[in-house]
């Protein structure tokens, strides 16, 4: 249809021009499919969207990406040069962005009417760079002639307690896989100013709202100032959201007493929850009476959960929510009012606690009509622990949705050579129902089968090793077996454990046992600005990474890789090349976890706990396609509550563990590193350990040489791959949607 207009734009001299030619196609496209209608819409609330660059993902969708990757063949140009010219939306952090990300795929390719909700971040989270062997964040514009970005002539007022504004709304299209197009609505204010940003940093005057609203998705908390500013990200969200979609279903007909039939809202973490109390007040502002307006949104809400992390459960002092929303103050002491007066003086279940704090997770699970965990094992865990309390006495409101990867982009999308070879031998109907991966069973014995897989990995490994000298200047043996851990940098992510691991195997060398086969430990992780210790690990990371390198008694065996400034776009390289993934968190502490899907999908084989998603998946792959270590999540919980844990204690009783966790302040780590943090790690681990990094370093030791070892023997381990990617189907974002909406959302 559109082979013409795609040989002309290929015809076109410079890259640049190339790429804007195919970005303008892309959107004549996707206008030209139409926009996915219903009377009952989706509005999917969220601070994030970790969306990745766009052009070969819609063009996949639209259908296009095989004429237009073989008009550049023929002009001896790759999709891969055009992509380049693209600017990574920066929108997003890690798994709750790339969820939502993935969720917008999989609603619209269901067909189903359903918008992504959030804000229009100007520099993003920050572009991580590394210096003098430290994390330092900068600003990360993405911005530019060349962006997705649609401005709309929708606008509204939003209202703060020292300020007013007006929005700005954008869009960014969401197309469906062989079908229409959704939206993502981003809002924004024109007297944003990217100026005032100090230097080639983060930092700014925070105060300043109508300067400051857009720039930075979590903006530094660390001071009043910017935990306040979070709150009036968060408000002006919910504000635009909650005018839009009474906006939208008065132009449909409702009357706004049948709102619910016209809009179903899912609360995407805690941050969009104001979007309940402002709903309410622009209800009670129609005319409508309080408790038919607290009835009218409790039946249009619903709440994921995504972590069971106190920390992580927002909860705002009164006096900041007094300041910056009055507007919703009476609104939410009124709901917290009648908590109390159906359930009494239960502090476990109060709005508003006795220190004047305001839970925002507790809005949502009282004054919505559903609350879902992300994984059997994290809803399990909310329902029997965390959020007991509610689920006794909400039973029906809680349920699972374990989440899911959308395979255009994850397979089609990053592994061109897995997802033709799969279409060979299976035909090509996993592209819409990934439950027919599983007929790859039939070829468990087949071994050309085995081989070409394990080819393609080769490649892929091959594909990411150009990537990475390119970025970074570092070379890697891609006859070593990579082993990757990509993933946010949170102590429960338990990455100082890996590195332990890697501190072990140095010292192993060191002595002389030379393993069968050269390691390479590829890690990649942002740490929050205001997270110390997480940054501390990064530091380690980067100074065991320098310290084997300029050994040559050791670097032959062993390599350690910390990528920087890791976003989808690495993520898209380093997934397909992966032998190893590491999914190693305490258990209990990971609500699902989505990298295990995507690396599992493309082959790699899962080294975890029992934790998040990791469950399903062992359930699926069985006990010999899977390697699992450590502590269960019952032991767990009964450790944190037993308060029976010491890391100091397994350090004293046990020398081998002392010996590693002492190479952080050793001599060679002191003469690349930054002392006062290494030392702050070392102190952090032997006398704190939150997230019990010692309980499981030896069992994680022991599984990760069994699994090196059962690398050696091919047949079995490509074996494990097939078996592995066969069984992925479960984990598509199009079945997590499908159930949200048969038991949720009922578009």
């Amino acid at each position: 249809m559109y082979e013409n207009e795609i040989k002309e734009i290929v015809s076109k001299s410079d890259v640049v021009e190339i790429y804007k030619g195919l970005l303008n196609l892309t959107k004549k496209a996707s206008d030209e499919k139409g926009r996915i209608e219903g009377k009952k819409k989706l509005y999917y609330i969220s601070a994030e969207f970790l969306i990745g660059k766009l052009l070969s993902n819609n063009l996949i969708n639209l259908g296009l990406y095989d004429s237009v990757d073989k008009a550049l063949k023929e002009k001896g140009l790759s999709m891969a040069q055009i992509e380049e010219v693209e600017n990574e939306p920066s929108l997003g952090n890690g798994g709750l962005g790339r969820l939502a990300a993935c969720f917008l795929d999989s609603i619209a390719t269901l067909g189903l009417p359903g918008d992504g909700i959030g804000l229009n971040y100007h520099l993003g989270l920050f572009k991580q760079v590394f210096d003098n062997n430290l994390q330092k964040e900068t600003p990360n514009p993405w911005i530019d002639d060349k962006s997705w970005l649609r401005k709309t002539n929708r606008s509204y007022e939003v209202r703060f307690g020292t300020a007013t504004v007006k929005s700005k709304m954008y869009e960014i299209d969401v197309t469906g896989y062989d079908n229409k197009t959704n939206t993502l609505k981003l809002f924004d204010i024109d007297s944003v100013d990217e100026s005032i940003v100090n230097g080639d940093s983060i930092w700014f005057d925070k105060t300043n709202i109508k300067k400051n609203l857009t720039l930075f998705l979590y903006p530094d908390d660390s001071d009043d100032q910017g935990r306040m500013l979070r709150i009036y990200q968060q408000y002006f969200m919910v504000s635009n959201a909650a005018q839009l979609i009474i906006d939208e279903a008065c132009e449909k007909g409702s009357n706004l007493h049948d709102l619910y039939d016209y809009a179903v809202v899912q609360i995407n973490d805690t941050h969009p929850t104001m979007v309940i109390p402002e709903l309410i007040r622009l209800l009670t502002n129609k005319g409508i009476e309080m408790d038919e307006a607290i009835d009218i949104v409790s039946k249009m809400c619903a709440y994921t959960n995504h972590t069971i992390l106190a920390e992580a459960l927002e909860k705002w002092p009164m006096w900041y929510m007094d300041r910056v929303v009055p507007c919703l103050m009476p609104i939410i002491r009124m709901l917290d009012v009648k908590v109390k007066e159906h359930f009494g003086d239960n502090d476990s279940l109060k709005i508003i606690d006795k220190y004047n704090n305001i839970h925002m997770a507790y809005i949502d699970i009282h004054y919505s009509y559903s609350v879902n965990g992300v994984a059997a094992l994290h809803t399990d865990i909310l329902k029997n622990s965390e959020l007991k309390a509610f689920a006794d006495i909400y039973p029906n409101k809680f349920n699972n949705k374990t989440n899911g990867i959308t395979f255009r982009r994850w397979l089609l999308h990053c592994n061109h050579e897995l997802s033709a070879f799969i279409e060979e031998k299976i035909g090509d109907g996993f592209k819409k129902d990934a439950d027919e991966l599983k007929k790859l069973e039939n070829f468990m014995d087949d071994k050309e089968v085995l081989n070409t897989i394990a080819d393609i990995k080769h490649k892929h490994k091959e594909i990411f090793a150009e990537f990475l000298e390119s970025r970074q200047g570092i070379k890697v043996n891609t006859d070593s077996i990579f082993d990757v851990q990509v993933k946010r940098l949170h102590e429960y992510k338990r990455q100082q454990m890996n590195a332990l691991y890697a501190i072990n195997k140095y010292l192993d060398i060191k002595a002389g046992n030379k393993p069968a086969r050269p390691l390479t430990m590829i890690f990649g992780a942002k740490a929050a600005p205001a997270y110390t210790i997480a940054k501390d690990i990064i530091h380690m990371i980067i100074c065991l990474s320098k310290i084997v390198e300029s050994d040559p008694e050791v670097n032959p065996y062993l390599k350690i890789v910390m990528l920087e400034n890791y976003n989808v776009t690495y993520a898209e390289k380093v997934i397909p090349a992966a032998d190893i993934s590491e999914q190693i968190s305490l258990a209990s502490k990971e609500a699902s976890g989505t990298s295990n899907m995507k690396f599992m999908l493309n082959g790699a084989v899962t080294l975890g706990t029992e934790d998040g998603a990791n469950v399903e998946i062992h359930q699926f792959v069985g006990d010999d396609n899977i390697f699992i270590f450590g502590e269960s999540s019952d032991d767990v919980i009964e450790h944190y509550a037993k308060s029976d844990y010491s890391s100091e204690a397994i350090y004293d009783a046990d020398p081998e563990i002392a010996k590693l966790v002492d190479f952080i302040i050793s001599k060679e780590m002191f003469a690349v590193g930054n002392k006062k943090s290494l030392i702050r790690l070392y102190m952090e681990i032997v006398t704190k350990d939150w997230f019990m990094t010692l309980l499981d370093t030896k069992s994680y030791i022991e599984e990760k040489e069994k699994m090196l070892a059962a690398y050696e023997d091919r047949e079995r381990w490509e074996k494990m791959m097939l078996k592995n990617i066969a069984n992925a189907g479960f984990f598509s974002s199009d079945r997590t949607i499908a159930q949200y909406n048969e038991d949720i959302w009922h578009l």
